[in-house]
């Protein structure tokens, strides 16, 4: 007999997964990752509900992701990461070790880094908040979500620092704020104060906090310290409770806007916002700064992902002068 539909299983399973990840304050990126996940995991088993399925199922899928689709070791991960949300999270079940799971391999491609002519051509045609964006990521060692995801607490004008956040499974860390950057920052800021003042007159004003300081502090999402620095343009609505609130920019916005003046400026390189943060590293290690510290900036947990950087660093092949140059 066929199972039935998706959408008649009881209980409903896809608003209890949406409101899950809205109470843990996962990102829309995210949430819309992981519900994409989690159907193709269920569409796998012929539309079987998760309640009645279990690790020896999600092994079967990852593995069919490894070996049928070839998929990369970041997207099985991605993958797993979707279906451990779903049972721990959701459906409150832990799941056994899969021993015979087969885990893809990461190759480890050398970053794409620009020069330091190729940076300034970039920024140079750049403008407004996007062109303050890029100068964060390359002046500072941001990812690009770190860096739309800061709020006004994090930035601390007088030590020239930035608080990043705890994101991605890394750990919060201090970086630099570049002080060319303090003024045309601080200008920023007042011009996103003045918004959220809109917002607060508006009966609006509020923000989406980090879970933990939301229980702590629950009047939080409303102070100017918590506003992200880079507000959407947009207020947004939460399906689940109907609260209206103002995200972070999206960043298609600032990927669209690079990839742009990237094109213009006549750089044959594939260059995504994260390209600064390579940049960034790299230059840093060119200048004679130690890895130790470059390691601290980036928020690396072990020393060898660093490491990476110094090959990049070298000119030529492992930094060897050829013969013939040297005639």
């Amino acid at each position: 007999m066929d199972s039935p539909p998706i959408s008649s299983s009881p209980p409903k399973l896809f608003p209890s997964i949406t409101e899950r990840l809205t109470t843990l304050q996962y990102s829309k990126r995210t949430e819309e990752s992981y519900i994409q996940w989690i159907k193709r995991f269920i569409t796998f088993h012929g539309k079987r509900h998760p309640r009645d399925m279990g690790g020896e199922e999600i092994e079967a899928y990852l593995n069919h992701l490894a070996e049928e689709k070839k998929v990369s070791a970041s997207t099985q991960n991605q993958a797993k990461s979707a279906l451990r949300f779903l049972y721990e999270q959701v459906l409150e079940r832990e799941l056994p070790v899969m021993e015979n799971l087969v885990k893809v391999k990461a190759h480890k491609a050398l970053p794409i880094t620009l020069t330091k002519h190729e940076v300034q051509a970039i920024l140079s045609n750049l403008n407004g908040s996007i062109w303050l964006i890029a100068s964060l990521l390359y002046g500072s060692g941001l990812r690009v979500m770190e860096c739309l995801r800061l709020r006004v607490t994090d930035i601390d004008f007088a030590k020239l620092e930035i608080f990043v956040r705890d994101t991605e499974g890394y750990k919060n860390r201090i970086t630099l704020l570049p002080a060319s950057l303090v003024e045309p920052l601080k200008a920023h800021l007042l011009e996103v104060q003045s918004l959220h003042e809109e917002d607060l007159a508006k009966g609006f004003g509020e923000t989406r906090m980090p879970a933990s300081l939301a229980r702590k502090y629950p009047e939080a999402s409303k102070d100017w310290a918590w506003q992200y620095a880079f507000p959407s343009s947009r207020l947004s609505v939460t399906q689940q409770t109907g609260d209206i609130y103002r995200h972070h920019a999206d960043e298609k916005t600032v990927q669209r806007a690079i990839k742009k003046v990237v094109k213009q400026a006549g750089i044959k390189k594939l260059v995504t916002p994260n390209t600064f943060r390579h940049s960034f590293a790299t230059h840093l290690l060119q200048g004679g700064q130690d890895i130790r510290t470059v390691q601290e900036l980036l928020g690396h947990a072990d020393i060898s992902t660093t490491m990476i950087y110094t090959q990049v660093v070298n000119i030529g092949g492992r930094g060897v002068a050829s013969p013939l140059d040297v005639i």
